[in-house]
């Protein structure tokens, strides 16, 4: 991708040098000697072309200098959504076709050096002008296009985090078919996984190793398309500051089971697919003065308590449950407690 913006690049400048010259040409500004250099490179113009479509090619590959220009381009084009870019160039577009038609219909006699400067201006002016126009109105096009575009809003690419990679249930959820779009999964995001892959404390080195193999097999999830994006941001030191920036810049959605990022992503109005949220919201629903049967396995921390859990992993604190550890009691609930977190659920022992 580097490679292709700078041949196009070069392109570009290639294409206003030119029609630079040719202007110049045209209004007779140039010296003789300069002007019959010039007829004999257009008789031989093909041969020409191709010699510096190449030069040029290989110029901004080898030249330093060019791949400077070229990344800090890419870092500029990096900094808006793909959206707005595309906007701009239709605006930019349609400036410069409308002053093809005016300059056809209003310039009868191009060969003269007023017309072309004529001509010129009226290019500039009305391409300035249309991207001037949109940057006014690209709040009121971009609404119009999302409201239109029904497939557009549904697409949203969905970026996973580390967390959610790490904790795994994504993969199923993948499976499944919930997961809708591209999902993306920024190399920033890769290289935090490798860093604690080979973290020197075995808990942190066995979960990066689980989030390895995780993301092995959502890349071979069959009908989910899966991207792994080059991009990263040097300024920015923390990995969910950088999700929050690369969501904005692609509109995309940020899958996350991450308790702070998800209240940091609302704040900064980045949309979130909570992976807990989501997880709470298939439970089965328990209500005060419900009964079951349950396990008592530890301790509360209070006095007395006990802790049992349910198949899905959610927690009962059963008051009075502390000399029953180890012992399989009936208990009935008392109160419900759903947060962004999680789901707590608190009873009582049941006396016989």
């Amino acid at each position: 991708m580097k490679r292709i913006i700078r041949i196009l690049l070069s392109g570009i400048i290639g294409v206003i040098v030119g029609r630079g010259i040719t202007e110049l040409e045209k209004m007779k500004l140039l010296p003789n000697e300069i002007d019959g250099v010039l007829n004999n490179l257009y008789i031989n113009k093909e041969l020409i072309v191709f010699i510096v479509v190449f030069a040029l090619i290989f110029f901004t590959i080898s030249i330093p200098a060019a791949h400077k220009i070229s990344i800090k381009i890419e870092e500029s084009l990096n900094k808006y959504p793909m959206q707005e870019i595309l906007i701009y160039i239709i605006g930019l577009g349609i400036g410069l076709v409308g002053a093809n038609l005016v300059s056809t219909a209003l310039i009868v006699d191009k060969t003269k050096a007023m017309s072309s400067v004529l001509t010129l201006l009226l290019y500039l002016g009305l391409g300035f002008f249309c991207i001037y126009l949109v940057h006014l109105k690209k709040e009121e096009i971009k609404g119009w296009i999302n409201k239109k575009g029904e497939v557009l809003s549904q697409s949203h690419p969905k970026i996973l985090d580390t967390s959610v990679i790490i904790d795994g249930r994504i993969l199923d959820i993948m499976t499944t078919g919930f997961i809708e779009g591209k999902v993306i999964i920024p190399s920033f995001v890769l290289d935090e996984l490798r860093h604690i892959a080979d973290s020197s404390d075995s808990l942190k080195r066995n979960r990066g190793r689980r989030g390895l193999d995780i993301l092995n097999e959502i890349k071979g999830i069959k009908g989910v398309p899966v991207e792994v994006v080059d991009i990263d941001y040097p300024e920015l030191d923390e990995v969910d500051i950088k999700l929050l920036k690369l969501a904005r810049q692609i509109q995309g959605k940020v899958v996350t089971n991450d308790f702070n990022l998800n209240k940091v992503a609302k704040l900064q109005k980045v949309q979130i697919l909570n992976i807990n949220d989501l997880a709470n919201a298939v439970k089965p629903i328990l209500l005060p003065n419900e009964e079951m049967r349950v396990t008592i396995i530890k301790e509360g921390k209070e006095q007395e308590q006990g802790v049992a859990y349910l198949g899905d992993g959610t927690m009962i604190v059963v008051e009075g449950g502390k000399k029953y550890v180890g012992a399989t009691v009936d208990i009935i609930v008392t109160t419900v407690l759903q947060t962004s977190a999680g789901r707590m659920i608190f009873a009582k022992v049941l006396k016989n």
